[in-house]
């Protein structure tokens, strides 16, 4: 069978199983970057050196690793399939490594509290100023800040439920993972300013989306705010999802632990939060070598007072 008819059964199976946004994403990666090259192929004649080559005229368009690595699960994934369902007798991709990552350094940026606090006070439009004030505050991602409602906060904490999808229109969807659905506890002063902003929504109720009222902001008018605020307090522009990472430099720098700050992150495991979140900066390296400054130096002061003690006792 040609991979063009397979693929569109492929399809089918596909969207039973993936989230909405997912399937969107596995089919724009599909119809852009695999379809074009294999439509025209026989399922049963793809080969490792057909697969190799496909890799190569990748690397020609040089995409991002995290991107790469997805076409390469994507289409490992509709080879299995094959596998399974059309008996194809051996998965190409079984003699296929996975692309290499490149060679380009991987830019975590973050504000800290002084940046932040820079930026906030730039803005004029008091919603989306505590859109960027939850954002830093509760390490949320962008989708899930969206997606808040009035009925989602509880007392001192922010339920997160629910995530924004932004690909083929904004729609509510489940969040990420099962880890990612979370109570947050969030400041009284964070807490005292969400609640004022019921007062700007005409006929406001519970149900209202605490950022927009009766529809949620559009991401695209959030990163405008976010730029025209970035330009009046002359600091770098950071992405949506870096207030998240800057929430969580802010608690590491601040001695929380890191399980909590995996927690409130959303994260299935703690080894994410510290391979996505932990960096070295001076700051840590200063707090490190004051430690290890401070206990050598206990020790010999410890040191030197038992000799002082034996010393003593042998004179007498």
């Amino acid at each position: 069978m040609l991979f063009e008819e397979i693929y569109e059964e492929y399809k089918i199976y596909a969207q039973k199983r993936h989230k909405k946004q997912g399937f969107i994403a596995l089919t724009s990666n599909f119809n852009s970057k695999i379809l074009p090259y294999f439509k025209n192929y026989n399922i049963e004649d793809i080969t490792s050196k057909d697969i190799i080559k496909w890799q190569n005229e990748i690397y020609n368009l040089n995409l991002k690793y995290s991107y790469t690595s997805k076409l390469y699960i994507n289409f490992n994934s509709f080879m299995k399939f094959c596998c399974t369902y059309y008996n194809l007798k051996e998965n190409p991709f079984d003699r296929v490594e996975n692309f290499r990552k490149g060679e380009e350094e991987v830019k975590h940026d973050f504000y800290n509290l002084k940046e932040f606090n820079q930026f906030i006070k730039c803005f004029d439009n008091e919603i989306y100023k505590q859109f960027f004030n939850l954002m830093f505050f509760t390490g949320t991602r962008p989708g899930e800040a969206m997606a808040l409602k009035f009925n989602d906060i509880h007392g001192d904490y922010i339920s997160v439920t629910k995530n924004l999808t932004t690909k083929g229109g904004r729609n509510l969807d489940t969040p990420k993972n099962k880890s990612s659905v979370r109570e947050i506890k969030i400041d009284k002063f964070l807490k005292r300013d969400l609640l004022e902003l019921k007062k700007m929504y005409v006929g406001c109720n519970d149900d209202y989306f605490i950022f927009g009222g009766i529809k949620p902001l559009s991401p695209s008018t959030i990163n405008r705010y976010k730029r025209k605020a970035c330009e009046k307090a002359c600091i770098r522009p950071i992405t949506l999802h870096q207030f998240r990472h800057s929430h969580a430099t802010l608690l590491l720098q601040n001695g929380i632990m890191i399980n909590e700050v995996s927690r409130r992150l959303g994260h299935n495991k703690v080894s994410t939060t510290l391979n996505i979140y932990t960096h070295t900066d001076l700051t840590q390296e200063k707090r490190v070598c004051n430690t290890l400054n401070s206990l050598r130096n206990n020790f010999l002061i410890t040191l030197a007072s038992n000799f002082k003690k034996l010393f003593s006792i042998l004179k007498h």
